[in-house]
């Protein structure tokens, strides 16, 4: 018997998804963005699947869509709220505690472009070093190579790196701004 309830209950369900989701759709397209809307109607229809013994037989099914649509839109937007107003509050608070890094969002930048240049062996390997904070042992893991393998790379693009500096790359090729010293090898990372 519970088997029977469930199929009744699955093709209920289908039926009212089938015959309505086109109009709460429409419902949320005109009132939301198309991924708001999108999350819109499946959270209206997931009430639906939830309170199936609480949706009315036609020509009350639609209406009653629509008022849990409207709820859930409601829900959706104070969610959103929420969000925004949180944003803000941690923004500020960001702000009055942490200085201004802009030198070093500069040098971050051009890091990352001094990476993207490098070959595409070694631009993984720099970047789970660098960004990650991996060691060689970590990234071989990571990456499925050995150990060495990757301490070669990361010594050849530390290498072209450095040359790269030296030979003043020019800024507006994407280079490193005068002063700014792109990602090399600390004196203890050299001797891994």
């Amino acid at each position: 018997m519970d088997h029977v309830d469930r199929a009744e209950r699955a093709e209920r369900f289908r039926r009212v998804y089938d015959e309505h989701f086109d109009a709460i759709l429409g419902y949320a397209l005109r009132r939301a963005s198309a991924d708001d809307a999108a999350d819109l109607a499946a959270d209206t229809f997931l009430v639906a699947w939830r309170r199936l013994g609480d949706v009315p037989e036609p020509p009350a099914t639609r209406l009653w869509l629509y008022g849990v649509a409207r709820r859930c839109l409601a829900n959706q937007r104070r969610g959103a709220r929420r969000r925004d107003d949180l944003a803000a509050v941690l923004r500020a608070d960001l702000l009055s505690v942490v200085p201004d890094h802009s030198a070093a969002t500069v040098a971050r930048v051009d890091a990352a472009a001094g990476i993207d240049r490098l070959p595409v062996g070694e631009r993984e390997v720099v970047r789970l070093a660098t960004w990650e904070g991996l060691e060689p042992r970590e990234i071989a893991e990571v990456l499925g190579l050995s150990a060495v393998a990757v301490r070669k790379r990361l010594s050849r693009a530390r290498a072209r790196l450095r040359d790269e500096e030296g030979a003043g790359h020019d800024p507006s090729a994407g280079g490193h701004e005068p002063g700014v010293r792109p990602l090399t090898a600390t004196p203890e990372e050299g001797h891994r």
